[in-house]
């Protein structure tokens, strides 16, 4: 950068463009971040209607309990009947 001194009206004009360079970027944020939002709206309305479908689905069709097999008896493992 150069080492002389500006004039006022130079330092002003670097502020104003400093300041407008600031609000553009800015906007530019805030577009991002409300288009982060749409998309993470639009994904969640997806998944709630995966997860309710596959609820509904379950309702009318539960799985079939799993049946546990009886533990052997200690008379039993040994061969003792």
């Amino acid at each position: 950068m150069d080492d002389e001194p500006k004039s006022a009206a130079e330092l002003k004009e670097i502020r104003l463009n400093r300041k407008r360079a600031q609000e553009v970027e800015g906007i530019k944020a805030m577009a991002e971040i409300a288009a982060a939002d749409i998309a993470i709206r639009k994904r969640t309305e997806k998944l709630r209607a995966l997860r309710l479908a596959k609820e509904a689905a379950e309702r009318e069709n539960p799985p079939e309990p799993v049946v546990k097999s009886k533990a052997k008896t200690r008379a039993a493992k040994r061969g003792v009947t």
